[in-house]
């Protein structure tokens, strides 16, 4: 059996205010001569109705001893449990296996599947009570004759403080339903048991030492499972054995007992039983099957229990919430403290320490603690300390910067978690491929698994994958960091990428993005480079075999020859790096506006403008040397690539940035071009008279080049110009396409009963904003108010969808994308409806209400919506209304001039629409409440701060600044802010450096 693992047993605390608490603390001091122990417990309703919880017995009392009568349930209970005893003698071992193993997995789905989906309907909408309600078993006037069964079966195993009548109705459905459990239990342990025994055979293989060992472990287990059991019971009592608490209330979680010895101990060591009897029976299928049944009761643990346990006794905790330590507080080690430090008392430690978030801990006092009364206890327990693993705190008064200002921020847990860790990876979450770590984390990982996983290849094989390899790295090189470097330059990319997604100090102006994204670039583009010439190497030394004859033939001129030019290679990047610095080397004036934007033909730029292009010569060389025709396609392949980056990338930004001070000609042409005209005019002038015609067709030869060059650069250019609108149009209707196939993305189910309903009774009205008009701020709730006849499923809802989405009126066939409330939403759990406790009344008089479209339900994208009134739970349109309008406030009225006083003004609207208008999160500016806990001395609260419930808040926030101000941010740099002034100045940080 299984039993709630965090249910502890509870000390009253009662409430002075409570007269029922109260009384009961009366009666325990005057009962106190008779019984020092005498325990009272009080049990409350989800009502607040406070009832005396009688007195219970343990099933295997009530159920196998004679003195005790026995319910119809009983009866069926161990006749059930009999029939599996008389079978297991009567069957066949072979036949009684299967039998056995089938009757389990039922008894075991029965208790994990079933008593879970019962469970956790009851723990999140009390369905248990509200069906009993609904179908009126323990009502006199609508079922007599069932509430009579009932109680005859419920008091005849209860004391004689037990009475049916007054007891609420709560508890009496769990005294119901832990019969139905007694039920399922004792038949899933008796089944494994005959399962178990059926597969009992003696290993042939193993000495004597060996089964003794087998045995005494089993049995040791067995016992030890059979203690865990019994210490459990005494713990939790037959409340928490029977999960009372998702039926009514008595108490808050405390720790003691077996629960201290293991985590969950009645879903971990409470099955050791399991494996003990598997060691004893010597059966491998055994052993199985108890692993199998072990993992389903750990899924009973992960969906049902911890669920319900934090419902019920949980607490939200904030995100973001700022919690600043005292000021001048610090960590240090204790052999470099200060001469002058003073000590933190063990009050202010406690105060400051935030104790490990633990099951126990993270539980809250309830609103009624009622468990048991005992006015003196039999046994005090020592209150220990919790240990401490943090360093010694102290208060430094020697800090060399001073007293720190009343206005000053004090530093808190939430600024320093987002000062030292920033979107950091753990194994591959948080990769970010242009974080150079993570790209190269990403790349050793590639390379290493595609080495394990690489077959055995013939030569020819390792040719192709070493060309395609090469190719592969050069083409990046060019193309891919090109146009990395190229969206840097027109938009400034990477340094919004990385102010998109890192958190940043507030009075950064944007530093901080412009130098990681550089650092960043710097090793990308470095490692690019080193990968590029390491692939070309690789494929060279595959393709080369050395000669055999080195002065026959060509080889030799070839090494020779490939030599220089890997020599003039090496020589052009030298003198390059040596004219360009490290600035010039990785670019760094597309990154920083710092330096000054000077031209200096020096160096090797005296002679070329782009000596880059002698890269291309270590291709070449090492072709030559090869004698590879696949290292001189790649050196075709590496021309080309660099000579597109030129033309594309660096050129662009060149003129952009330098203007008309580009000179038009290196010095290597300028010498080139004058020999060329020296030579022209001496051979004009031996020409005699066919000079004009030498010249004339050398006019139109050079016309005609240089027309076919202009033509081509035009074309290209123009190609580029009108292509940029068609793909960004492109790119914007595929955007569309995919927002409506993720609408469409739904079954349309519509009803076959519409004739029985009078469609035109069904009305749907929005109420106005709060503007009054039907324009709603992004974030504001929408009211809509509704009208349908008496006898309206209860299962009709309402939708939200774009106008145009759905071009039929009576019918949706699109996806509301959760933009939906049920019209009757307390009958709902999530998208299951849970039927209706409301009885069934006839009349002419038609039904109203209203519902609200608030949080999660609500269109997060400004534009034009309608709403839909659906019928039964399917997509019949009964009424219509709309088109409402979702805007922004910035939109509205758009100052001229974009600075942090409009910036702010909007915050200040949108951010607490966002974050649903709750005054606990809002910021104080924005009419939000101070925390309950007061604060200490000297501490200032930034009016501006604000915090989360969950990060779904945080993408509202992050979906408007984007739609409002053009700006994109990750939801974890808006929780790093979590302030309007430091979200409106990362704003204006954001514009200013993309204009």
């Amino acid at each position: 059996m299984a039993v709630p693992t965090l249910l502890r047993q509870r000390k009253l605390t009662p409430q002075p205010e409570d007269a029922f608490a109260e009384a009961s603390v009366h009666q325990s001091q005057e009962n106190v001569a008779e019984s020092r122990c005498d325990e009272v417990v009080w049990g409350k309703t989800p009502g607040g109705e406070v009832f005396r919880v009688p007195t219970t017995h343990d099933v295997l009392t009530a159920l196998f001893h004679p003195s005790y009568p026995k319910s119809h349930l009983d009866l069926l209970n161990l006749s059930l449990l009999g029939t599996q005893l008389l079978l297991f003698f009567l069957l066949p071992r072979s036949v009684a296996r299967v039998f056995f193993f089938l009757y389990f997995a039922f008894w075991r789905a029965a208790y994990d599947a079933g008593l879970g989906w019962v469970l956790t309907k009851q723990s999140k909408k009390k369905w248990i009570v509200r069906e009993i309600n609904r179908l009126g078993w323990l009502d006199e006037s609508r079922k007599p004759g069932t509430r009579n069964w009932i109680k005859a079966q419920l008091a005849g195993k209860m004391g004689k403080d037990y009475s049916f009548d007054t007891l609420p109705l709560e508890y009496n459905a769990w005294l119901l339903f832990r019969q139905l459990v007694d039920v399922i239990l004792l038949n899933d342990f008796m089944a494994y048991c005959m399962f178990a025994f059926s597969c009992f055979r003696v290993p042939e293989e193993l000495s004597i030492t060996v089964h003794i060992m087998r045995w005494i472990g089993g049995i040791a287990l067995i016992v030890f499972n059979l203690w865990v059991k019994t210490e459990a019971h005494d713990v939790v009592k037959d409340y928490g054995w029977y999960w009372g608490d998702v039926f009514f209330q008595r108490g808050a979680l405390v720790f003691d007992g077996v629960f201290e010895l293991a985590p969950h101990p009645m879903y971990s060591v409470g099955y050791a039983g399991y494996y003990g009897l598997s060691l004893i029976v010597g059966s491998y299928p055994v052993l199985f099957v108890s692993l199998a049944a072990h993992a389903a009761q750990f899924a009973f643990l992960v969906f049902f229990e911890n669920p319900h346990i934090e419902r019920m006794y949980g607490k939200r905790k904030p995100i973001a919430l700022r919690r600043p330590f005292p000021p001048s507080v610090r960590k240090v080690r204790p052999e470099k403290q200060s001469p002058h430090s003073t000590v933190i008392t063990e009050d202010l430690v406690e105060q400051l320490s935030t104790p490990p978030a633990t099951e126990g801990e993270t539980a809250t006092e309830t609103e009624f603690e009622t468990e048991t009364e005992t006015e003196i206890e039999c046994e005090t327990k020592p209150t220990t300390k919790k240990s401490r693993s943090f360093d010694r705190l102290v208060i430094d008064r020697t800090l060399s910067r001073g007293p720190r200002s009343p206005t000053e921020r004090a530093i808190s847990q939430h600024d320093l978690h987002n000062k030292y860790f920033r979107s950091d990876t753990v194994i591959f979450h948080n990769v970010d491929l242009l974080r150079s770590s993570d790209a190269m984390l990403v790349l050793i990982v590639f390379y290493v698994v595609v080495g394990c996983f690489l077959p055995a290849l013939s030569h020819e094989t390792a040719l192709v994958l070493h060309f395609v390899h090469a190719c592969a790295w050069c083409i990046f090189h060019s193309f891919g960091l090109g146009l990395l470097l190229r969206a840097q330059s027109e938009s400034k990319y990477l340094v919004r990428h990385f102010l998109k997604n890192y958190h940043y100090p507030q009075n950064d102006h944007g530093q901080g993005a412009i130098q990681e994204s550089f650092t960043n670039w710097k090793a990308l583009y470095n490692v690019s480079l080193c990968m590029t010439y390491i692939s070309l190497i690789g494929l060279t030394w595959k393709t080369y075999s050395f000669p055999s004859n080195w002065t026959g033939g060509d080889e030799l001129l070839c090494h020779t020859l490939g030599t220089l030019l890997v020599g003039l290679h090496v020589w052009a990047a030298m003198e390059s790096f040596e004219v360009l610095g490290v600035f010039g080397w990785f670019y760094g004036d597309f990154f920083m506006d710092d330096f000054p934007a000077l031209l200096e033909y020096t160096g090797i730029y005296r002679y070329l403008n782009n000596p880059e292009l002698m890269s291309g010569a270590s291709f070449l060389g090492l072709a030559l040397v090869s004698g590879s025709k696949l290292v001189g396609s790649l050196a075709v392949i590496r021309f080309l690539s660099h000579w597109w980056f030129l033309r594309m990338v660096e050129n662009p930004h060149m003129r952009k940035l330098y203007g008309n001070t580009l000179r038009k000609e290196a010095g290597f042409v300028k010498v080139i071009k004058s020999v060329a005209s020296k030579n022209a005019r001496l051979l004009e002038s031996r020409a005699g008279r066919h000079a004009p015609e030498i010249r004339r067709v050398a006019r139109e030869v050079k016309g005609t080049f240089d027309k076919v060059y202009e033509e081509t650069a035009d074309v290209v250019e123009d190609f580029l110009a009108k292509s940029k609108p068609k793909i960004s149009e492109v790119m914007q209707e595929t955007k569309v396409l995919l927002q409506q196939s993720r609408e469409r993305l739904v079954i349309t189910r519509v009803a076959n009963d519409l004739s029985s309903y009078d469609t035109a009774k069904y009305r749907i009205s929005i109420a106005a904003s709060k503007a009054g008009s039907s324009r709603f701020h992004l974030g504001e709730p929408i009211k809509v108010n509704w009208q349908a006849p008496l006898m309206h499923s209860r299962r009709d809802w309402i939708g939200i969808y774009r106008v145009g989405a759905n071009k039929s009126t009576l019918v949706t066939k699109t996806s509301s994308l959760g933009m939906w409330v049920p019209v009757h939403d307390a009958e709902w759990d999530g998208d299951i409806p849970l039927g209706s406790n409301r009885p069934i009344t006839r009349g002419l008089e038609p039904e109203t209400g209203s519902i609200i479209f608030e949080g999660n339900v609500l269109p997060w994208v400004i534009g034009h919506y309608e709403v839909r009134y659906h019928h039964d739970g399917k997509y019949n349109v009964l009424s219509m209304d709309g088109p409402f309008e979702i805007y922004g406030e910035y939109f509205l009225d758009k100052p001229s001039v974009l600075d942090f006083p409009s910036v702010r003004n909007c915050l200040m609207r949108v951010v607490p629409l966002c974050l649903d208008s709750d005054p606990s999160l809002i910021p104080l500016s924005c009419g939000g409440m101070l925390a309950s806990e007061p604060l200490s001395v000297g501490e200032h609260r930034d009016a501006d701060d604000f915090s989360f419930w969950s990060e779904r808040q945080a993408k509202r926030i992050c979906s408007a600044i984007e739609q409002v101000f053009d700006a994109e941010y990750a939801p974890e740099v808006v929780v790093a802010d979590a302030n309007l002034t430091a979200l409106a100045n990362r704003i204006l940080v954001s514009k200013h450096l993309v204009s």
